[in-house]
């Protein structure tokens, strides 16, 4: 089971939507037409149509997938003095005094570039429980990151 905000939930639904409606009805034209271009051991374009067909059905299978085992998550019932799914957290690296601020997401709603962790990543899981002033040990490919949680957010999205 995975847990998504409502507007990623949306998105991935609106994805799946566009998939199914315009993307794959144009998929199977082209495999339709590449077809009709004679035989199929020496045809370029039907080969690629058939790469396309494969792979729009792969995304779309996912989608369904990532849907029929996600939930929506009620931001309402979050505890808020704890580090949980949707928390903006700012923490300090203990070794570099680096402070940092992410939001921790679920796998598919993660975005460094943006500032969303997944909960499942080392840093992630290491913070999911904190409350603020309480040290974090994340175990990283290049050791283990001792990290202190400076504060506790959330957006009211």
């Amino acid at each position: 089971m995975e847990y998504l905000s409502k507007q990623r939930y949306d998105e991935i639904a609106a994805e799946l939507k566009q998939l199914i409606e315009v993307v794959y009805p144009k998929v199977k034209d082209d495999l339709a037409e590449a077809s009709a271009q004679g035989d199929r051991s020496d045809n370029a374009g039907y080969r690629e149509a058939r790469r396309n067909q494969a792979k729009t059905i792969s995304r779309i299978r996912f989608l369904q997938k990532v849907l029929e085992h996600s939930r929506v998550i009620d931001p309402d019932m979050l505890p808020k003095d704890r580090v949980c799914l949707l928390s903006r957290v700012e923490f300090t690296n203990l070794a570099t005094n680096a402070r940092m601020k992410f939001e921790i997401v679920s796998p598919h709603e993660m975005d460094l570039e943006a500032g969303r962790i997944s909960l499942k990543s080392p840093i992630g899981a290491a913070l999911m429980g904190k409350k603020v002033g309480e040290i974090a040990e994340a175990q990283v490919p290049s050791g283990i990151l001792r990290l202190r949680i400076e504060s506790i957010t959330f957006d009211p999205a």
